[in-house]
């Protein structure tokens, strides 16, 4: 039986098996699902960090698709927030914006491009995967009370969002296994790939890998 731990195993999997350019390109389509997403929301629900990372992406974008002057700018950018007030270790006592959800995804994916590895492309993977936990409902206090005096089982809250969870895993290796057809064409990406070459990645990985389920 499929289940989404097994699949996302099957994503981490692919991710260490995969070349360092393939593992870019997968990281910043994740990121740009999860950051345009949050682009849609209403504007008061839109967090000013998180779409100030907007740059940042479309830097990881260039690069991971051929240009490689988009180094010296992502590095840059990256560098920025390190020296910021949002990256530190003050816990719940320091601002927390970097690690919303589509922030986090947007610096990981600048990460994974910058060094290739594959643990950051691994945990671009899995946030996408803790936004659908976060839906998660805790028990209402009735079935609490019914739990502990009657003895009746709690609810599978998780049960009800397996279906998602599934579905954010297929497309993650359905979005790799469209990555792995072009890794001839984006193997050398770091040193520069030809402008028409660029333009038609652009359409045939960029496009697709943005689409929002």
């Amino acid at each position: 039986m499929e289940t989404w731990q097994g699949l996302s195993e099957s994503v981490a999997e692919r991710l260490a098996a995969a070349s360092s350019s393939e593992r870019k390109v997968f990281a910043a389509g994740v990121a740009e699902r999860l950051l345009s997403t949050h682009e849609a929301l209403p504007e008061k629900e839109q967090a000013p960090f998180t779409l100030s990372l907007r740059p940042l992406l479309n830097s990881v974008w260039e690069g991971v698709l051929g240009d490689p002057t988009a180094f010296k700018a992502v590095n840059r950018r990256v560098a920025e927030y390190m020296l910021s007030e949002y990256c530190h270790n003050d816990g719940q006592d320091g601002p927390d914006d970097a690690n919303e959800d589509a922030a986090a995804t947007v610096l990981l994916a600048a990460d994974t491009y910058l060094h290739g590895i594959a643990e950051f492309a691994v945990w671009a993977s899995s946030r996408a995967v803790e936004i659908i936990h976060r839906r998660e409902q805790s028990p209402t206090p009735e079935q609490v009370m019914a739990h502990i005096y009657d003895g009746v089982a709690l609810p599978d809250l998780e049960a009800a969002l397996v279906p998602d969870l599934l579905a954010e895993l297929r497309r993650q290796l359905r979005d790799l296994d469209l990555i792995a057809g072009r890794a001839e064409d984006i193997r050398y990406s770091q040193l520069g790939l030809p402008v028409d070459l660029s333009i038609r990645l652009r359409v045939e990985l960029r496009g697709p890998l943005s689409v929002r389920d």
